[in-house]
């Protein structure tokens, strides 16, 4: 694969769906840029290893809900940048509470229609990299 920008856009995706996180993998793959992702599935590891870290990403994609009954809100989306962020919330609560927050680019995921998704997904990401 060729990467047309030699930019390198690190990526924060938190998402504990493997079929979800597929899908995600392969819109960056579309794209041509040079990601660098950092995927967490545990809410509990974004207290942990993000929250009270130096790091930072041009781009979030924020679900709501993980696997271990966490929420994946507990970022601190505020210092690392609203503006990055996509949230990807199945639940439409859970969209309009990251919305509260200052999350301006939402995509409801929908688990019927990933290629749906995708597409939206690739939109919103190229917005944000424009």
């Amino acid at each position: 694969m060729t990467v047309y920008s030699l930019k390198k856009i690190n990526v924060l995706i938190l998402e504990d769906d493997v079929e979800v996180l597929c899908e995600i993998f392969n819109v960056l793959r579309s794209l041509r840029y040079n990601f660098l992702p950092t995927v967490l599935s545990r809410s509990d590891y974004v207290e942990k290893l993000i929250n009270k870290s130096e790091l930072d990403f041009d781009l979030i994609l924020l679900d709501r809900d993980c696997s271990i009954g966490g929420s994946f809100h507990v970022l601190d989306i505020e210092r690392f940048g609203v503006h990055k962020a996509i949230s990807i919330s199945s639940c439409p609560p859970w969209n309009a509470e990251a919305k509260k927050r200052g999350v301006s680019k939402i995509i409801e995921k929908s688990f019927k229609d990933l290629e749906g998704f995708s597409e939206q997904l690739a939109s919103a990401i190229k917005g944000i990299l424009k």
